[in-house]
């Protein structure tokens, strides 16, 4: 039988995601059967899953880190933001609904059903299973009908162990505070903390760490030092995208409102040649990029409003007139275009919205989303490549002609993508592409750059690493001991 524990917590941001993936490969080098779980997450940065859906990207990072293929039963309810106010509702890896935060408050109770349905799939696969909470317990306010955090452990039946993070400083305050404010019997739920992100002598917080315990009641872990490799991860959070100065190649970002699927980056900040800018907004585009790349959308109309509200459709001009790369995918792909047709209103009120402008193609925004794993080929080298496709909308005109890639085998093949006359301006619905140490070769050879990373058995020894790390600095005998059969 399964032995669960969940991950929460003092606030967000404090590293639950990437200690999960830790823990996941270093009870996994012990020899457990170990399976990822997030009853409820909200990012805009999906991975697409072997069984046709749609989960968090940290759950997928977490399922490679336990040597397992990601399945929708990782994060059975995943919330992708599309305004201010409402998000997207994915359920089991298909989209349930779209809906204001008011609303999604109403239906979560309905929730409950399939969240628990996914983790006891999950726990009849394996000896422990690992389950991240989302955002902090200590916002009481969302206690009712709660999915992610107490309300799941409750239902479930399961032990938690609270993570503060000292790098923001008042991490005493924030595991006692959180014990102050939560109902006792969810306070008694918590078994265990853990302090994250020490940068210095761990040994500086030892009377903290004795004071932390004395005044919870709740058994300390360990204290974790910042894991300096982090940044080698693929992230999930929009607030994890930094800008990261290499080598004298220069790729700028404009750093979208509903930016997502951001993973693009990832092997790109990983090569020590390359530089990434990440511009954010009231910047303008530096006129000296050799790419500019253009991530992918949530909400592709709103954010090409907002591209051309800082006055970045100005400098891209400017930049392809200079000589300079341009590259779009997914959403940044149809925004390039010359037009995007919304008659159905998917987006937000029906609309045809004008392009970019600089390739000649035309995008009709459709209901039906494309979930898919995909193995390609680029046309101009011959490089395999794998990657994904989540998007609605499809695109056609006279610059898919000049298509560069080729999607699926011999007996299946289809033409994907569209570059302008010069070739200098590219736009595809193929995320991932950059994974492919071979097709990043040869693209950065094309700005003028070396490319030297093995990219995935980077993510491996980083993987690895994180896992010896924890086990130095964290109690995992003690943590596994705390998990409780399910």
């Amino acid at each position: 039988m399964a032995k669960a524990i969940m991950i929460q917590g003092a606030g967000s941001n404090v590293g639950k995601s990437m200690l999960v993936a830790g823990l996941a490969r270093a009870y996994l080098r012990r020899g457990l059967s170990v399976a990822p779980f997030k009853p409820q997450n909200m990012s805009n940065n999906a991975a697409v899953t072997e069984d046709g859906g749609e989960i968090g990207r940290a759950q997928a990072l977490q399922a490679r880190a336990a040597g397992r293929a990601a399945h929708t039963d990782m994060n059975p309810v995943l919330l992708k933001p599309e305004s201010e106010i409402g998000a997207q509702v994915i359920v089991q890896g298909k989209r349930f609904a779209t809906l204001k935060a008011r609303d999604y408050a109403k239906a979560k109770p309905q929730l409950l059903a399939p969240a628990l349905e996914s983790f006891h799939r999950l726990a009849a696969s394996a000896d422990l299973v690992l389950i991240e909470g989302a955002g902090s317990p200590a916002e009481i306010n969302l206690r009712a009908g709660d999915i992610a955090n107490m309300g799941f452990a409750e239902a479930a039946g399961v032990p938690v162990v609270l993570i503060g993070d000292i790098d923001r400083g008042g991490v005493i305050a924030q595991i006692v505070g959180t014990k102050a404010v939560l109902p006792p019997e969810d306070a008694a739920r918590i078994k265990a903390f853990a302090i994250n992100k020490f940068r210095g002598d761990v040994r500086l917080f030892d009377e903290g760490l004795i004071a932390t315990a004395d005044m919870s009641g709740w058994e300390a872990l360990g204290v974790v030092p910042w894991f300096e490799q982090s940044w080698r991860l693929p992230a999930e959070d929009v607030m994890d995208i930094a800008s990261r100065k290499g080598g004298a190649c220069k790729i700028v970002v404009p750093r979208l409102a509903r930016i997502a699927n951001f993973d693009d980056l990832d092997p790109l900040a990983a090569e020590a040649n390359v530089s990434i800018d990440i511009i954010e907004a009231g910047r303008p585009l530096p006129l000296d990029a050799d790419l500019v790349l253009i991530p992918g959308s949530k909400s592709t109309i709103a954010d090409l409003a907002h591209f051309r509200a800082q006055g970045w459709d100005i400098d891209l001009a400017a930049i392809i007139r200079r000589g300079g790369h341009v590259l779009g995918i997914c959403g940044g792909y149809q925004m390039l275009g010359r037009e995007i047709i919304d008659a159905d209103g998917i987006e937000g009120p029906p609309s045809r919205v004008a392009g970019l402008g600089h390739l000649d193609i035309v995008t009709e925004m459709k209901p039906e989303k494309r979930l898919a794993l995909t193995q390609a080929r680029d046309m101009a080298s011959g490089a395999a490549l794998a990657g994904y496709e989540i998007h609605i909308g499809t695109t056609t005109g006279p610059d898919c002609a000049r298509a560069w890639l080729e999607i699926g085998g011999e007996d299946s093949a289809r033409s994907e993508g569209a570059a302008n006359a010069s070739g200098r301006v590219k736009g595809c619905y193929l995320h991932g592409l950059f994974a492919s140490d071979a097709f990043r070769a040869g693209y950065l050879a094309t700005l003028g750059a070396r490319a030297t990373l093995d990219y995935e058995t980077g993510v491996e020894e980083v993987l690895d690493a994180l896992a010896e790390h924890l086990e130095t600095h964290l109690d995992l005998d003690r943590l596994l001991a705390l998990a409780e059969e399910v």
